[in-house]
């Protein structure tokens, strides 16, 4: 049995990271800031050994590394907004792990540190499971942040492994997903027609990967830690989808706005509804790329393959999300 510290406990990925932990039978301490619950991905209260409040902008996160001696910090908290200033994003997502790193060195820990796949940055082709080359270029703040946090673990002469989550979706069964991220926003615009048209360079890949495959990876990985120290697992889909994927899903429900797939180039994007600007200003640039992740890491090490992320799974997320009402149901 472990005892695990999961930093970012009420998170989407860090709750249900404690889940799994916790239903295997590890010790598992959750640290919070705000959110005084811990909830798997299913919304059910996961059965923590201890809750604690922790902020990792503070000094050893806040919290006594001698109370709370643990084999394993994984390290889920993380600002994820992709526009942030810098400033904030360093505060929390370089000097934060850092933080974590000095609390995890006077817990006696090993450090398992969730990061992005798109450290890959504007890079394409195939991404080796491999610390970041120095000169790469990132298409936000978040993404530079992300790699610089990957620096200092590396860096910090702590027993590590990096795990590199790509964009993360529902259950691959079902398409639950307890919060939506950010980039569902996408669909809702195009459901509502508030996006008419969907800017995608042909031949652009989007990496979307089940929460089920993320949060069983990381979960794995601190209990093969030492198998898997020093390395970086992309936690990735086996195939990405075409960008356009996105709209093509929403094009497959006849009662939602179907909008068009058009070339960035051809297309005035001022020309759009302002939410709809404001959502490419973010997340255009990954309608443009095709990076091809590779990930045979966490099979080698783990045995865990990924499911398939088919356009069947994506029309789940779909059906999902009418019985949340996060887009409008038929009829």
């Amino acid at each position: 049995m472990l005892t695990v510290l999961v930093t970012g406990a009420a998170g989407l990925i860090g709750g249900e990271v404690c889940a799994r932990l916790a239903a295997r039978g590890h010790r598992v301490i959750g640290m919070v800031r705000r959110r005084a619950e811990v909830l798997g991905n299913d919304g059910a209260p996961v059965p923590l050994a201890r809750m604690v409040s922790g902020d990792v902008t503070l000094p050893l996160m806040g919290l006594n590394p001698v109370e709370l001696r643990c084999d394993v910090v994984i390290h889920c908290a993380a600002s994820l907004v992709f526009d942030a200033p810098e400033p904030e994003l360093e505060a929390i997502n370089v000097e934060g792990t850092r933080n974590a790193l000095a609390f995890a060195q006077a817990a006696g820990a090993g450090f398992l540190h969730v990061s992005t796949a798109y450290v890959c940055g504007l890079e394409q082709g195939a991404i080796a499971e491999a610390p970041v080359p120095p000169g790469r270029q990132f298409a936000n703040n978040y993404e530079a942040s992300k790699a610089r946090g990957e620096a200092v673990v590396e860096q910090s002469g702590l027993p590590f492994v990096i795990a590199r989550p790509s964009i993360v979706l529902g259950d691959h069964a079902s398409g639950t997903i307890r919060d939506f991220p950010t980039l569902c926003n996408v669909f809702r615009l195009m459901a509502r027609g508030r996006m008419p048209l969907f800017p995608a360079v042909e031949g652009a890949t989007l990496d979307l990967v089940p929460i089920c495959h993320v949060a069983e990876g990381i979960a794995r990985l601190a209990e093969h830690f030492d198998v898997a120290q020093g390395h970086h697992v992309h936690l990735c889909a086996d195939s990405p989808l075409p960008a356009r994927a996105l709209a093509d899903a929403v094009c497959r429900q006849p009662h939602l706005h179907h909008p068009e797939v058009v070339d960035p180039a051809q297309i005035d994007i001022a020309a759009l509804p302002r939410v709809a600007q404001a959502m490419l200003a973010t997340y255009g640039s990954y309608f443009t790329r095709d990076p091809r992740f590779v990930a045979d890491n966490i099979t080698r090490l783990t045995g865990l393959t990924c499911p398939p992320t088919d356009a069947a799974w994506i029309d789940r997320q779909v059906a999902y999300a009418f019985t949340r009402d996060y887009l409008p149901r038929p009829g």
